[in-house]
């Protein structure tokens, strides 16, 4: 005798899409929307080349130079190329840390020491990185005696620096708030002290949290290093393009191109690192699966505003 239990005719016709499946007429007017929005961008690409094409810029010789000539690329692309990695990686080593420090410093019980934290990210944070830039390079030249060869670097880290750590700050306090008020009743009852917790508990657990918007934040730095070139005459990647465009022949859109694909494989590169990086330490170690992304970050409490242990609003401290 059969003990097995029958499938019902409800559980065999369960849905198995998420969304109602698309009719005869829903599916050509799909494919039509999809052929006009592909003539139209094919459209555009045609005027684009056959513009490029009318002004001579696709000819050969505009594009020669970085395929047979070493000497643009040891004059002009790779040198700028370190300039940037350089003041990149100085920004990202002093802005992590500080911003941590600031992050952690936000979520402190001590009012004063939460104020002034959130004072400090909220006003850099505020201001455009550029005025940041162009006040720290007159700061500089003003009241100290730092080359003016050297000035600009110290401007775009300077700059750089103070608006990323608050960025950064926003984007600890951000991952420790994510994660379970379990993380600290767990400590507590160990007996450890709230700056062992936030050490050893919670500021570990947080970083694959956090690892993704960290990521996007050092892309946006290596970017952002062009605004030093194009205001300070910091001789950085995209800077490059005018003395390179000036001495082979206005090839300006070959030299605009290679940057371009310079910048892309650099971020690239950091994404596809950051990612396997990331798998590695969720493999690595148990976590709450938590993502801190750029909404996450946005959508804290104000810098008055001070969260209980489960991470809710507590007004107590508000005047």
């Amino acid at each position: 005798m059969r003990t097995g239990r029958k499938e019902t005719g409800a559980a065999k016709s369960a849905p198995t899409v998420l969304y109602d499946v698309p009719g005869p007429r829903a599916r050509r007017r799909n494919l039509l929307w999809t052929l006009l929005f592909l003539a139209a961008l094919a459209a555009v690409a045609w005027w684009v080349i056959a513009g490029l094409a009318a002004k001579d810029q696709l000819a050969w010789s505009k594009w020669a130079p970085f395929f047979t000539d070493a000497r643009v690329w040891e004059t002009y692309v790779l040198p700028a190329l370190r300039n940037t990695v350089v003041a990149a990686a100085l920004s990202m080593v002093i802005a992590l840390p500080l911003g941590t420090l600031l992050g952690v410093s936000r979520l402190s019980d001590h009012r004063a020491v939460r104020g002034a934290a959130g004072t400090v990210v909220e006003f850099f944070r505020a201001i455009p990185v550029l005025i940041l830039m162009l006040f720290a390079n007159a700061a500089y030249s003003e009241f100290t005696d730092i080359s003016p060869d050297t000035r600009p670097l110290y401007a775009v880290v300077t700059g750089l620096v103070l608006y990323n750590a608050s960025v950064l700050a926003e984007v600890v306090r951000a991952g420790i708030l994510s994660l379970p008020a379990g993380q600290t009743d767990a400590a507590r009852a160990l007996g450890m002290r709230k700056g062992q917790t936030m050490t050893y508990v919670l500021l570990p657990q947080s970083v694959t949290a956090m690892l993704p918007a960290l990521v996007s934040q050092l892309v946006v730095v290596v970017k952002d290093t062009a605004l030093g070139g194009a205001m300070l005459g910091f001789s950085e990647l995209l800077a490059s393009v005018r003395p390179m465009s000036a001495n082979y022949g206005a090839n300006t859109i070959a030299c605009f191109t290679v940057v371009a694909v310079i910048f892309v494989t650099l971020n690239f590169a950091l994404t596809t690192f950051a990612s396997r990086l990331e798998g590695r330490l969720r493999r690595g170690r148990r976590t709450t699966g938590a993502v801190v992304g750029a909404d996450t970050v946005e959508d804290l409490a104000a810098p008055g505003e001070h969260r209980d242990r489960h991470g809710t609003p507590d007004r107590r401290d508000t005047p």
